[in-house]
């Protein structure tokens, strides 16, 4: 059996159907050379996935074979693997759906601490600390495990952390012993929607949101020009989803997704609470809204009280004229 690297830390690497490793990967790992020297599990194992570990800083690279037909159990089976072989000081998995599944499932199997949504991770004389944002942003708390190595997800685009890339890493194939345990199976799905090139707004740098300012589905159109124009994800405030403006998989707040990008517009949006919860975390936040009162003003860094039709085209001429 190798040896591993003092104060492993357990990464969970997200591999996307086509095998490649997910957007997320890069702050994970950083994360986790924050607190030791990072271990990145890749399943499926594609060269692709192993190169982006390596490129995003893990010394050692573990692949393994998952099931593609079976969902969960094949992941949980890998990682219980690596984790009873690399016996690290924690485990760092994305908070993505895959991710809290996967995580809840090896806390389980092995007994450990589960921290979940963290936004960031340190190291204190004790161990392992997981710090998070809760009750819609009110209050900043963190978790530590009494004992053993604490399991935990870490919301993404909340950790802006690179680690160094690693030219030559140490690739080694588990062997993984499946747990038999029931596992749900995916068949053939028919694609509905066109791949969009902006991009997912989870994990996203830079978002621009709308809400029910926007008036109409129609008028929507500025909240994506503007989006365009800064190579942003697009968002919502749950207004907005409810007016049927946009498909509810754009919503943030505590009901949608979660988002802490380094910019964070929010366009016609009130700032209730819930929506807050779900963007707070933004390193900068700009909000554009005719209401000198509206609370989204108590979490921004840059307002503009006005009307957001006059001022987003202008906004966007100006962005349009810099990059000429």
């Amino acid at each position: 059996m190798m040896s591993y690297p003092d104060n492993s830390i357990l990464v969970l690497v997200d591999v996307t159907p086509a095998g490649d490793a997910a957007s997320s990967t890069a702050a994970l790992i950083g994360a986790a050379s924050t607190i030791g020297s990072p271990v990145a599990l890749v399943p499926g194992g594609s060269q692709s996935a192993v190169d982006a570990a390596a490129a995003a800083g893990a010394s050692v690279v573990l692949t393994a074979d998952a099931d593609a037909g079976s969902l969960t159990v094949p992941l949980v089976d890998a990682l219980q693997a690596a984790f009873k072989n690399v016996q690290p000081d924690a485990v760092l998995v994305s908070n993505s759906i895959t991710g809290r599944d996967v995580a809840g499932r090896l806390a389980v199997r092995e007994k450990l601490a589960l921290s979940v949504d963290a936004i960031g991770v340190s190291r204190d004389d004790e161990g392992i600390v997981a710090h998070h944002s809760v009750y819609g942003g009110a209050y900043l708390v963190d978790s530590a495990a009494t004992y053993g190595a604490p399991v935990i997800t870490v919301r993404q685009g909340a950790v802006d952390v690179r680690a160094e890339a690693v030219a030559s890493p140490t690739v080694e194939a588990l062997e993984v012993t499946a747990s038999g345990v029931a596992a749900a199976t995916a068949g053939a799905i028919e694609v509905v929607e066109a791949e969009s090139s902006r991009p997912e707004l989870r994990g996203a740098t830079k978002v621009v949101s709308g809400g029910r300012g926007l008036g109409s589905k129609e008028q929507f159109v500025l909240v994506e020009q503007l989006a365009d124009a800064l190579g942003a994800a697009i968002g919502a405030s749950r207004a907005a989803v409810d007016a049927g403006y946009i498909p509810y998989a754009h919503q943030v707040g505590q009901t949608g997704v979660s988002v802490s990008p380094q910019l964070y517009v929010a366009v016609g949006i009130s700032g209730a609470i819930q929506h807050r919860a779900g963007m707070q975390t933004a390193k900068n936040i700009v909000a554009i809204n005719k209401d000198g009162e509206a609370p989204i003003f108590d979490v921004a860094d840059f307002g503009i009280v006005g009307d957001l039709f006059k001022i987003v085209p202008q906004v966007v001429e100006a962005l349009e004229a810099r990059k000429k």
